[in-house]
């Protein structure tokens, strides 16, 4: 067709219907499937065959396999997604397990820092300061609060401490959230905020 040939007045049907025969074109047209649908595309033809088969096997062996299949799909996902309960806790787990005084939450520390635990020390000293926090009515007792809810409510609280309470709450969400290692110089700040929270 010369181009003196194509009309220049088009309608919006016969527009459509240009484009349409122009792009069936197979030039256009690419039979390659990208990476992500020749696997989608694999797994679904290996179910399929699954399914196909489960048709000559009992019901128990097809259930079976389905549920084997399920399991791996869920340990994959887990994997790739990484563990829930870590991340859920991540930045803003709960401090607390269990209701102990400070005196009691820094005598655990102690005895885990002389035992060589030092991630538990670091763990037992925080909690000390948070319930040190808490007795003397700088933050009020709630179940559920997070290191970085404790060091913004005390820090607000306390301004001369913020800086030392958001550096207590960074060096227990490293140890405990961030895999880590608790160190001897690590703990000892943690032992003078809450020697600074006492006094």
């Amino acid at each position: 067709m010369a181009v003196s040939d194509v009309p220049v007045d088009l309608d919006r049907d016969e527009a459509r219907e240009a484009a349409a025969r122009e792009l069936s074109n197979p030039a256009y047209v690419s039979d390659d499937q990208n990476p992500l649908q020749r696997a989608l595309s694999w797994v679904l033809d290996r179910l399929g065959e699954l399914l196909a088969g489960a048709g000559g096997m009992s019901g128990i062996t097809a259930i079976t396999i389905m549920v084997v299949v399920a399991v791996i799909i869920i340990i994959v996902f887990r994997l790739r997604t990484g563990r829930p309960a870590r991340s859920a806790r991540s930045r803003g787990g709960e401090v607390f397990d269990a209701v102990l005084t400070a005196a009691e939450h820094r005598a655990a520390a102690d005895r885990a820092a002389a035992a060589g635990d030092l991630a538990e020390a670091v763990r037992e000293r925080f909690r000390a300061v948070v319930r040190e926090l808490e007795q003397r009515g700088v933050l009020d007792p709630r179940a559920g609060r997070t290191v970085d809810e404790v060091a913004i409510e005390a820090g607000q609280a306390l301004p001369v401490l913020a800086k030392d309470l958001r550096g207590a709450a960074v060096q227990f969400d490293d140890v405990w959230y961030g895999g880590r290692p608790a160190t001897e110089q690590g703990y000892r700040q943690l032992v003078a905020v809450d020697d600074k929270v006492r006094g």
